[in-house]
């Protein structure tokens, strides 16, 4: 057994009235209870998202006083320059505002930092090299700012206003930015605090068009935001905020839009990432966002940006393919540093000690080292710190697992470390190398004293109990009706007690690890596999409970039901 299973209390009653009144079954009523969906209004708008259940732009913080700001910019034919970031939220951010305001009739540039020689967000170097090349008096940071008072403090002294449209969390004190549209700040509706960036951005498109009209611009008067969804779902579904609220309705529109965009960038995004079909939360996260992502991670952002905006496709398909081969260089790069980590690690990670790992080294690619973070923390669920770059300072990322809040974590170490910041879940810091071994000492003293021994397991989340009668393909379309899944709205999980195996297992792929089993409980029988199991993999045997995913597999035509394997114990 792999993880610690975590059942979902079953609600019969409740989820029977739920089916009964919406007429849905009740597994999908159970699965909307879990999901903390109880009232009949509430789940009719999640099951069918529209763009008028979206509220009003101005309801944002500040958004009022950004907008007044801009029109004036307009009124004086002042230049802007939009600040973003460069990963995938902060680019299809700049992206979206650069073509609304562009359309519009502003005049606006945008500047993207670079990750090696500026790093993260609206710092010191990255303002006086965008003003540098953009001389300017009105700067739009997005997807950063809410914490650089040093920097828009010295932007204001250069006769530089800034608006910040950013959803991190804001310091005390706020920066003295011109408007801070930010949902963190605590005012508005609850369903605009999970908007990432872009979110944010086609939120204050729409409110630069409402105004407009009100003005009688004659460029807002037949402007359609709807275009701009497939940039909304591109970059919120990278950013892994909360597909619920707002955002479920962005995604769930802007999916529908990504399949049939026009969009040059995107069109030849799709090809080199061999996405063919309606795309979903995965082909986005796995196969389109890491693309985008490369060009920060390798080197420069710009490169991402200067696709989504490219005007044809002869423009944009060479772009693509230069960012796939940046994207297969980093996967090399991940993959190198991974195994060296993850090699050195098994020779020596004692479970009863190491509470957290901490591992640096030099010249190992800091674009990366967040990622890696991650595949370690996989292989041995610890909290997961990895730096590297040049001599002197190293840099890296971490990653946590629940029970353990990183960013707090840090804050206790802070006289070891250069600089620091974060979240509970995902954090990043600058050391010097000769205290990487005290830092290590110090968080793992931090994590004995702070987690439980069932907290160093994974959970394992199970929506219901389940026959696998139960399991059909009509089920299975009805569960699609809770897409797109992803943070906040898991996918579908669970779990069928009591099977045996109605023939013998088979070994699949190229190095026979993967395993496919015909498992029954007595009336339905249905294929599962397990891929990843390795040759190593303890196999069930005689009655077994199993938990599982469900999916609809498709060959030569015909469609199945099939059950992919997430863990299983005996019965």
């Amino acid at each position: 057994m792999k993880f610690r299973w975590s059942l979902a209390p079953a609600q019969p009653l409740l989820a029977g009235r739920l089916a009964s009144e919406l007429k849905i079954s009740p597994l999908l009523a159970q699965c909307l209870l879990n999901r903390g969906l109880s009232e009949p209004e509430k789940i009719g708008c999640f099951l069918e998202p529209r763009l008028k259940q979206l509220a009003d732009p101005f309801l944002l913080p500040n958004m009022g006083a950004a907008v007044d700001r801009l029109f004036l910019a307009r009124e004086r034919d002042e230049p802007l320059v939009i600040f973003g970031d460069y990963d995938v939220d902060g680019v299809t951010s700049t992206a979206l505002l650069s073509e609304v305001l562009g359309a519009l009739g502003w005049r606006v540039n945008s500047y993207l930092p670079h990750r090696m020689e500026e790093g993260y967000g609206l710092s010191q170097d990255g303002v006086e090299n965008c003003v540098r090349k953009f001389p300017t008096t009105l700067l739009l940071a997005v997807d950063c700012g809410s914490t650089a008072v040093a920097a828009i403090d010295w932007l204001r002294r250069q006769g530089v206003e800034t608006l910040v449209l950013d959803h991190h969390q804001v310091s005390t004190p706020a920066p003295a930015a011109v408007a801070l549209v930010n949902p963190q700040l605590g005012e508005g509706l609850n369903s605009f605090r999970e908007l990432c960036s872009v979110g944010l951005a086609f939120k204050l498109a729409h409110a630069l068009v409402k105004r407009g009209r009100e003005l009688g611009h004659s460029g807002a008067m037949n402007y359609d935001v709807r275009p701009l969804l497939d940039l909304v779902a591109l970059g919120t579904i990278a950013d892994l905020v909360p597909l619920s609220g707002e955002n479920r309705i962005l995604v769930s529109m802007g999916l529908e839009r990504l399949y049939v965009t026009p969009r040059p960038g995107l069109v030849a995004l799709k090809k080199v990432s061999q996405v063919t079909g309606p795309p979903g939360v995965y082909e986005v996260g796995f196969a389109l966002a890491p693309r985008l992502n490369a060009a920060g991670r390798i080197e420069n952002a710009e490169e991402a940006l200067h696709l989504l905006m490219a005007p044809d496709l002869r423009t944009a398909e060479p772009i693509a393919g230069s960012l796939d081969l940046r994207n297969r260089e980093r996967q090399k790069i991940e993959k190198s540093i991974a195994e060296e980590v993850i090699g050195a690690l098994r020779a020596r990670f004692n479970p009863q000690t190491d509470f957290v790992i901490v591992e640096g080294q030099l010249m190992w690619h800091i674009g990366v080292v967040g990622i890696v973070a991650s595949r370690v923390l996989q292989q041995f669920y610890r909290p997961t710190i990895i730096v590297g770059g040049e001599a002197g300072e190293w840099r890296g990322s971490g990653r946590s697992v629940a029970g353990f809040d990183l960013a707090a974590a840090l804050r206790e170490c802070d006289d070891l470390l250069v600089r620091h910041g974060g979240h509970a879940m995902a954090a990043g810091l600058t050391i010097e190398p000769d205290k990487l071994d005290t830092f290590r000492q110090r968080l793992n003293e931090l994590a004995r004293r702070t987690l439980k021994p069932e907290e160093l397991q994974p959970s394992l989340r199970l929506d219901a109990e389940v026959s696998l009668q139960e399991v059909t393909l009509d089920r299975l379309k009805e569960l699609d009706r809770l897409r797109p899944m992803g943070q906040g709205n898991p996918a579908l999980q669970f779990v069928a007690r009591g099977l045996t195996q109605s023939r013998p297992l088979q070994r699949i792929g190229a190095e026979k690890q993967h395993v496919k089993l015909w498992v029954t409980d007595g009336l339905t029988t249905h294929q599962a596999v397990w891929w990843g199991a390795g040759q190593e993999a303890a196999l069930p045997v005689a009655k077994f409970d199993l938990a599982f995913a469900p999916q609809v597999n498709e060959y030569n035509g015909q469609r199945s039901v099939q059950l992919k394997v997430l863990d299983w114990r005996a019965g």
